[in-house]
């Protein structure tokens, strides 16, 4: 915190001066965006909320440029609508689309994760067997969001050695969007906090991309589609429909 303020003092007097640092400026841009995705993805902004910018920004710690360049991201990815005169909103989750939209992840998910075990260097490679070491080792104990940062880190891995800078911005909001429903699954859904299971395909991944096994990684990538796809079953029929859009009215007594 204390070094974003400091980074956060230079912008502002870079601003002041009237020279505006593009290095600075840029960095802040993707950290308020992934500070932005990170409240997404763990539901501290909670899907259906109504907002305002101002209040973005307090609970971000960010400033106006860089959660307003972020907002216009995340709303190109379809995750926060921007209201005009009225504020933002953070979009509903609409299980039936991101079910729908799971098949454009898995046929994507084939052609990158094929570039990636075909192309991965050998740094790539030593950070795969390092995240797969990491998640063997903390199998046991991982937590939730413990876990959503090393996928995190697993998505940028594999679309690095991928080398194609396109696929970033088309796959970058379909990961925030699954890793969202996992967060929901596993953190509301009544007996599924075990991680072992998505723990288990993200490893599989690892593995074949760290050995260049081509086809065993696209293997393993439909089997992690897979995996999600019956996340949705339940969800479809057991989760409180408040939990993907806060707006929707209580029931009686609950």
């Amino acid at each position: 915190m204390a070094t974003r303020k400091r980074a956060l003092e230079v912008v502002r007097n870079d601003d002041a001066e009237g020279k505006p640092s593009r290095r600075n400026r840029l960095n802040f841009f993707e950290l308020a965006y992934q500070r932005i995705e990170e409240l997404l993805v763990h539901c501290e902004l909670k899907p259906g909320q109504f907002m305002t910018m101002l209040e973005l920004q307090h609970i971000t710690g960010f400033g106006r440029t860089p959660v307003h360049h972020a907002v216009n991201r995340l709303s190109a990815d379809t995750l926060i609508i921007i209201r005009p005169r009225h504020g933002l909103r953070i979009a509903p989750i609409d299980l039936a689309r991101e079910r729908m939209l799971l098949a454009l992840r898995r046929d994507m998910e084939r052609f990158v994760i094929r570039l990636a075990a075909d192309r991965a260097s050998l740094s790539h490679r030593n950070q795969a067997l390092h995240i797969e070491r990491l998640l063997r080792e903390r199998r046991a104990n991982l937590t939730l969001d413990e876990f959503n940062h090393i996928d995190r880190r697993i998505d940028a891995l594999v679309l690095e050695a991928a080398g194609e800078p396109f696929l970033v911005h088309t796959l970058r909001p379909l990961h925030t969007l699954y890793r969202r429903i996992g967060y929901i699954h596993h953190r509301f859904m009544p007996g599924q906090a075990e991680l072992s299971g998505t723990i288990d395909h993200h490893l599989a991944i690892l593995n074949a991309v760290a050995n260049r096994r081509v086809e065993d990684a696209v293997k393993a990538s439909d089997a992690l589609i897979d995996y999600m796809g019956e996340m949705f079953t339940g969800m479809e029929v057991g989760i409180d429909p408040r939990l993907l859009d806060c707006s929707i009215e209580p029931l009686l007594g609950t």
